[in-house]
């Protein structure tokens, strides 16, 4: 939730706002990051550095509007159907497609590479948005169709983003068929492929859906923690080398977590994620070959689309 108020930092940790208001959005805060659990009073108060009178006072006016529920039983507190209604008002706000094309714009200006938009829809991934690449010789993609979690960075990086258990249900359910030459068809090779992704924050494509295209992505998170799907970059294959998909990958996963954010998801201790680095800047590389020069190279060289 990060609420920003002003805090006195003690050296035991507490926190202890300066304003009453502010005093009110640190509970909210905490309960917020303490639920389901209930806390009672006392946590509270020690969690936060304040009186226990005082965070008493604060508990007893959320819980006359709703936004607190007290268990007369365990006498502890959670958050009630007043922060419900807020945080569903919230979200019906958040417009997913707006926040994030503005980070596929800043992507396409840094690299001049096709940015897309992909979301989760069950077993299935489908692309939603793109911005495409300034050069004439670009990828594109149909806005709309369908695809596998498995072919290409963009599935990958939505499949490596669920629970184990969910993506052994969808190997035990579907079979891995090649799309290209270069897809896995292997369920160990699958498995090692997905280990590496969440290890490094994008999943990377070498033709594994289109052949010629290679792509970076990561995948983009709810408040909830829910994947709704997946931010890529992607282009001819010759365009892209190893170290420049290494810097793409690294642009993207930062945009990734930049819209995660911005949604509202907040990575939680227990989730085993690395804790942000300072990215490198990638300017914009242009093609340092003509035109021409591409129209000369292999048909599997100049992809036009991707469908």
């Amino acid at each position: 939730m990060g609420i920003s108020v002003p805090v006195t930092e003690p050296e035991d940790g507490h926190r202890y706002t300066t304003s009453g208001l502010g005093r009110a959005l640190a509970v909210i805060d905490l309960l917020a990051e303490r639920s389901p659990e209930m806390i009672g009073v006392s946590t509270v108060a020690r969690e936060l550095n304040l009186p226990k009178a005082v965070a008493h006072r604060i508990l007893k006016e959320l819980t006359a509007n709703q936004f607190v529920t007290f268990d007369e039983g365990t006498r502890r507190y959670r958050l009630g159907p007043g922060a419900l209604a807020v945080g569903l008002a919230a979200l019906r706000a958040i417009d997913v497609q707006a926040i994030t094309n503005r980070h596929m714009r800043r992507l396409v200006e840094a690299t001049g590479e096709t940015a897309t938009l992909s979301m989760r829809q069950g077993w299935v991934r489908v692309y939603t948005d793109q911005v495409l690449s300034p050069h004439e010789i670009r990828m594109s993609v149909t806005l709309g169709s369908r695809h596998s979690l498995v072919a290409g960075s963009s599935s990958k990086a939505i499949l490596a983003a669920l629970p184990d258990s969910e993506i052994a249900e969808y190997l035990a359910t579907h079979e891995l068929v090649s799309v290209t030459a270069a897809t896995i068809t292997s369920v160990e090779q699958l498995w090692a492929d997905l280990r590496v992704v969440r290890e490094q924050g994008y999943a990377v494509s070498r033709g594994e859906r289109q052949a010629g295209a290679a792509s970076v992505a990561a995948a983009i998170r709810l408040a909830s923690g829910e994947v709704y799907g997946s931010l890529s970059l992607c282009g001819p294959q010759d365009r892209f080398s190893s170290q420049l998909l290494a810097e793409y990958g690294e642009l993207v996963a930062d945009a990734a977590r930049q819209v995660s954010a911005e949604l509202g998801y907040q990575p939680a201790a227990a989730d085993g994620a690395p804790e942000p680095v300072e990215r490198k800047r990638v300017t914009r590389r242009q093609a340092t070959r003509s035109v021409a020069d591409h129209a000369a190279t292999s048909s599997a060289e100049v992809v036009v689309s991707q469908k």
